[in-house]
């Protein structure tokens, strides 16, 4: 069950920086957690990056800036405690929906990954032509799991009916899912290829439209990373190799939002949820970059 705490603004920040009307980035926390099947927990991610996010210097010593001062909003999240899916994505959309009209960078923290699929839906329908870009170490293709078509499990082939996807990192799948990838020619970045391949970055980039949506499942990074996911899998990524590739992503394609999904707090520990909170606002300072080079 989630947390009923009131939840913190990212950063601890004060107006006028946590301002909606002025921020160039709105933070939308939804804790999320209808369909989990292992570790259970994902309710409590958005609470615990928000109050990791605290512990973040606000000057970003690779941008050589303090990202914050363009503005970064903390909005409530809408009633999703004790929702399924089907209850829950309206409420998801319609919170998405806005922030994509006043044209800032929406940060969804999750929560299960199934948040994904209305906000992609809305980012689709703001910006038209969108391609999302997946890190992960699971497909996530699954046309249904344990008769729920929206299982966390589905998410990218739910994604898919919206708009394409590159899915990267993948070192996790089925039967069903391998088939699928192998009939349908999607653009699959496996691990274990990746570590072979030293123009991967390139090749993923080429793929992608001017703009795009991020969701980084958490499990993507090893668990020596970050151990306080749902589903963890062995031989994940490192933290530079995985900035190395959202630094010339944001540099060579509009980000038009991200979320970090998945998150699953370990009692005692913080190094998981800081770790989170730490890379949300590194990518909030690529996309913005990236963002002025291009509007």
């Amino acid at each position: 069950m989630a947390s009923e705490k009131p939840l913190p603004v990212f950063l601890e920040l004060d107006p006028p920086l946590a301002d909606y009307d002025r921020a160039a980035v709105a933070v939308l926390p939804l804790p999320l957690e209808a369909s989990t099947t292992y570790l259970r927990g994902t309710a409590r991610g958005p609470q615990a990056i928000l109050e990791a996010s605290g512990q973040v210097e606000w000057f970003d010593e690779e941008l050589g800036c303090e990202t914050c001062q363009a503005g970064i909003a903390t909005l409530p999240p809408p009633p999703l405690e004790g929702l399924d899916f089907p209850g829950a994505a309206p409420l998801i959309e319609e919170a998405a929906a806005p922030v994509f009209a006043d044209g800032k960078l929406l940060v969804a923290l999750g929560g299960e990954h199934s948040i994904t699929i209305p906000l992609v839906k809305a980012a689709a329908r703001a910006f038209g032509r969108l391609a999302v870009v997946q890190l992960d170490a699971h497909a996530d293709l699954r046309d249904a799991y344990q008769g729920n078509p929206f299982s966390h499990v589905c998410v990218m082939r739910r994604v898919s009916e919206t708009c394409p996807a590159v899915q990267i990192g993948i070192r996790s799948l089925s039967v069903e899912e391998s088939r699928l990838i192998a009939a349908s020619s999607r653009p699959v970045f496996f691990a274990h290829q990746m570590r072979r391949e030293p123009n991967w970055a390139e090749q993923a980039i080429a793929l992608l439209p001017r703009d795009i949506y991020l969701t980084i499942d958490l499990d993507f990074f090893d668990p020596s990373v970050i151990p306080g996911v749902g589903t963890p899998e062995p031989g994940g990524f490192g933290w530079a190799e995985a900035l190395a590739f959202l630094r010339r992503l944001g540099a060579e394609r509009r980000v038009v939002g991200f979320d970090l999904v998945e998150l699953c707090p370990i009692p005692g520990q913080v190094v998981s949820e800081f770790t989170a909170a730490r890379l949300a606002y590194r990518l909030i300072g690529y996309a913005l970059r990236g963002r002025e080079r291009k509007d």
